[in-house]
């Protein structure tokens, strides 16, 4: 495991987010990506070398994982700006889609070119060859109906290549992607972990830890309801849905373009329209400040009764339940309509994170605890060995 390195990566309908290696070292790409020409033209008198390569990423991928391969692509913020630019649709399975690989190797890639990176892998003639060890999650109903294991052996045993083409500070690199291992987690199992476990994956929250408590997860294109008993997720019981929020976001853009005429470029757009601090709900209009409180309310009031169901029904089945956690970028989208819907309805015992980014991030940081506490707990005998010896000194 000498030179590999730890990567925990959550590819969320709305945007990939990334950990490697250390805590610190996040990443967060828009999951839109759009098919191109290797010779993008580059608008303008932009210095190639001075831009952000998020803002340019300009990647061919090769890799016997997908169903279309060696084909270009721009990702994240230069693909919103493409006319012909995919989101993931509703119905889709996050594991079968090549999106989801092409996203998850473009974020492995730029975080192997990183100079902070030079000592971790091998470079010659403009090829890195890495190894990574890889935490990532599936939604639950892709979990139960096995296709975490396909997904696994995508990634296991083969060479993918993210070679840079037209991206600033970047271009003519290849990275050769290697996984030493992969550990595929359920999400609603990987949001309870980071209830309960801090970074140093000790147990925090003592009081939860052995409650019968629900967590629902709720994404762009699923939601799953975890039902955590025992400490575990009781795999009968949990369930999951194909109802997310990206069929909402969607048709409040297009409400937005025929009422307003104002072209938005991705569904991230319309998540910072709803949950922006200040002037929220509002967009500009060729220079005048507009509402679109009726468009976005009348959409997500719609879309949180039908979360509201969801959690109705999984409760009753669960009926000695003591609280629900309300998870992901889908609930920062709705969190006050759902908030409103309960007080005005059954009043459950529901809670939100506060904390958008914390909402946000969890899964990445969950899957970064798992998979740190896997590697500790696999870790060669002599190592621990040193570790109780360090302990006993110290003691």
């Amino acid at each position: 495991m000498s030179n590999s390195r730890i990567a925990a990566v959550d590819v969320g309908n709305d945007s990939l987010k990334g950990i490697f290696g250390t805590l610190e070292h996040e990443l967060n790409i828009p999951n839109v990506i759009a098919r191109d020409i290797e010779d993008r033209p580059v608008i303008g008198i932009e210095e190639l070398d001075s831009k952000d390569p998020l803002e340019g990423i300009h990647i061919r991928v090769h890799s016997p994982a997908l169903k279309e391969n060696n084909v270009i692509y721009r990702v994240g913020q230069l693909a919103a700006k493409s006319d012909n630019s995919t989101e993931l649709d509703p119905g889709s399975s996050k594991s079968e889609e090549d999106q989801t690989l092409i996203m998850l190797f473009a974020a492995l890639a730029l975080d192997a070119v990183n100079e902070d990176n030079a000592k971790t892998f091998t470079k010659n003639n403009n090829v890195i060859d890495t190894s990574y060890i890889l935490g990532t999650g599936l939604p639950l109903r892709e979990v139960k109906e096995g296709k975490d294991a396909g997904y696994r052996s995508k990634l296991l045993g083969s060479v993918h290549q993210v070679e840079f083409l037209v991206t600033p500070k970047y271009q003519g690199i290849k990275v050769n992607l290697k996984f030493e291992e992969v550990k595929v987690y359920p999400e609603g199992f990987a949001a309870f972990i980071n209830l309960v476990m801090d970074n140093d994956l000790n147990i925090t929250n003592k009081d939860l830890i052995d409650k019968p408590i629900l967590i629902q997860d709720i994404g762009g294109l699923s939601t799953d309801i975890a039902v955590i008993k025992n400490r575990n997720v009781d795999d009968d019981k949990a369930q999951g849905f194909n109802l997310g929020v990206s069929e909402a976001l969607e048709q409040i853009r297009e409400e937005i373009r025929s009422k307003h005429g104002v072209e938005l470029d991705s569904r991230r757009d319309v998540v910072d329209i709803i949950t922006k601090k200040t002037n929220r709900n509002h967009i500009m209009v060729r220079g005048s400040r507009t509402s679109v409180h009726d468009i976005t309310d009348r959409i997500l009031v719609d879309l949180a009764k039908k979360q509201y169901r969801l959690l109705r029904n999984v409760w009753q089945k669960n009926s000695q339940t003591e609280i629900c956690y309300f998870v992901g970028g889908g609930s920062a989208v709705l969190k006050d309509y759902i908030k409103t819907l309960n007080n005005n309805l059954d009043g459950y015992n529901i809670d939100f994170f506060e904390d958008e980014k914390e909402s946000i991030w969890m899964m990445a940081n969950a899957y970064y605890k798992l998979i740190s506490d896997h590697l500790r707990r696999t870790a060669p005998k002599e190592k621990k060995s040193e570790d109780k010896d360090k302990k006993a000194v110290k003691a």
